[in-house]
C-alpha cells in the first residue's frame, strides 16, 4: 500500500488531518537534530520506516523510503500519548515491509506498478462509493490518458498462483504487444489492457474478408485468439472478457466492473462458454435482475411441457438457431441435418408449446424461456 493510501484511513483513526512531505535523509536528519523527541531506532543512527520526530507541536514520522527520498506523514501532536505513536509506527513498519518483499523478488518497475493499480483498484471495486479516476501519483505519464482495449482473465485452476506475474507478462508481450499493462486483482484474475494499434492491425487483416468489420467484430476476434494462447499455453481452462477501448485513467474501475459482471452473467447463463462480450449479453443482464421467484413464476405459467427444454437435441437446435440470427438453412448446415428435419423440429416445438420460433414475437419469448430456464433447473 502506498503512502497516499494511508492518509485517509489514519485521518479517519487519530480524528486529524494528515500531510504528507517529501524530504532527503540529510533534511529529515537536519529536522531531527532540534526535535523534542524522537523514536529509539533512530537515535541510535537507524532511519527506516516508522521512526518519528516531534517538534512545534508536530509529529513526523517516515512512511515509505527510497534511494533517493522519503515520504514523510505530518500530524498534530496534540493528545497523543506513546501508544498512539508506536501504533502508528507498526503499521507504517508493516506495510513497508510487504512492500519490499516484492522488491527483493526482483520485481521489475511496471510490476511494482502494477501491484500498487491492482490494490487501489481492488479497493475501489468493494468500496460502496468507489472513485472512478485514477489518483495522479498512479498515472504513468500520459500513458494511461490514451485509450486502451480492456480484458478480464479469470483462471479456472486453483494451481495458478499470483506470483506467476513475470510469466503471464511475457507470454502477453509476445502475443499482444510489448506495450501491454497487466493489473493483478483477486486470486487468478487480471485485468489486461492492450494497445489500440491491436484493432488497426485486426481491421487490416479483416479487411480484405469483411469491409463491414465492426469494432465489436475485431474485439471478439482478439478476445478469441487471446483465449486459445491462454488455454493451450498456460492456464489452461479460464474465462475472459473484453469490452470497449477506453481511457485507463479515466475508466478502469468502470471496465473492470462491467467485465466482471459479464463474465459472471456468461458463466450463469452460458454454462461451457469462455468468452464473454458485453454487448452479447443485455438480454441476460435484464432477466439476471429479475427476482428467482419472479423468474420461476413466468417458467411454470409460459411452458406447456417443460421436459422439452431438457431435450439435448432441442435444446442443441434452439442455441444454434439463435445463434443463426434464426436462419433455417444456416442452421441446418451447422447441425449437418437436412432442411426438412429442422424444420420437423420446430414443427413439434410450436405443437407442444404453442410458440412457433419463426415468427419474431415467439422466438423472443422462447429465447427468454431457454434462458431462463438453463438458470433455475441448475438451482
Amino acid at each position: 500500500m502506498s503512502t497516499y493510501e494511508w492518509v485517509k484511513p489514519l485521518e479517519r483513526i487519530m480524528n486529524r488531518p494528515l500531510a504528507v512531505l517529501t524530504m532527503n535523509a540529510a533534511e529529515w536528519k537536519a529536522a531531527a537534530e532540534g526535535a523534542e523527541a524522537a523514536s529509539e531506532p533512530f537515535l541510535d543512527g537507524i532511519v527506516s520506516a516508522g521512526n518519528w520526530i516531534e517538534h512545534d507541536g508536530k509529529l513526523w514520522m517516515v512512511a515509505e523510503i527510497s534511494q533517493k527520498q522519503m515520504s514523510v506523514l505530518e500530524m498534530e501532536a496534540r493528545d497523543m500519548d506513546t501508544k498512539d505513536k508506536e501504533l502508528i509506527s507498526w503499521s507504517l513498519r508493516h506495510a513497508s515491509s510487504v512492500s519490499k518483499q516484492h522488491e527483493d523478488t526482483g520485481a521489475s518497475e511496471s510490476e511494482k506498478l502494477a501491484f500498487k493499480l491492482g490494490e487501489w483498484l481492488q479497493k475501489q471495486l468493494e468500496s460502496e462509493e468507489p472513485v472512478y479516476s485514477l489518483p495522479d501519483h498512479l498515472t504513468v505519464g500520459n500513458r494511461l490518458y490514451h485509450d486502451m482495449i480492456p480484458f478480464l482473465l479469470v483462471a479456472e485452476q486453483s494451481s495458478v498462483k499470483q506470483d506467476a506475474y513475470p510469466e503471464l507478462e511475457k507470454l502477453l508481450r509476445s502475443f499482444l504487444s510489448d506495450d501491454i499493462l497487466l493489473i493483478p486483482l483477486k486470486s487468478r484474475e487480471w485485468l489486461i489492457w492492450g494497445p489500440m494499434s491491436l484493432l488497426k492491425d485486426e481491421d487490416a487483416e479483416m479487411h480484405e474478408l469483411a469491409e463491414e468489420e465492426t469494432m465489436e467484430d475485431s474485439l471478439a476476434s482478439i478476445a478469441i485468439g487471446l483465449h486459445e494462447m491462454l488455454a493451450s499455453e498456460w492456464l489452461g481452462e479460464c474465462h475472459l472478457a473484453v469490452t470497449h477501448p477506453i481511457s485507463p485513467a479515466k475508466g478502469m474501475v468502470e471496465a473492470a466492473i462491467t467485465m466482471r459482471e459479464t463474465i459472471h452473467l456468461g458463466r450463469k447463463f452460458h454454462v461451457g462458454t469462455n468468452i464473454h462480450l458485453p454487448w452479447m449479453l443485455q438480454l441476460e443482464r435484464l432477466l439476471n435482475a429479475i427476482p428467482e421467484s419472479n423468474r420461476s413464476k413466468y417458467l411454470e405459467q409460459s411452458l406447456k411441457r417443460a421436459d422439452l427444454f431438457v431435450e439435448a437435441e432441442m435444446l442443441s437446435t434452439l442455441d444454434t438457431f439463435f445463434s443463426l440470427d434464426c436462419n433455417v438453412s444456416e442452421t441446418a448446415k451447422k447441425l449437418y441435418i437436412h432442411r426438412n428435419t429442422l424444420l420437423y423440429r420446430l414443427d413439434k416445438l410450436k405443437q407442444e408449446t404453442g410458440l412457433d420460433v419463426r415468427q419474431f414475437r415467439d422466438a423472443v419469448l422462447v429465447k427468454i424461456i431457454l434462458l431462463l430456464y438453463k438458470v433455475t433447473k441448475r438451482n
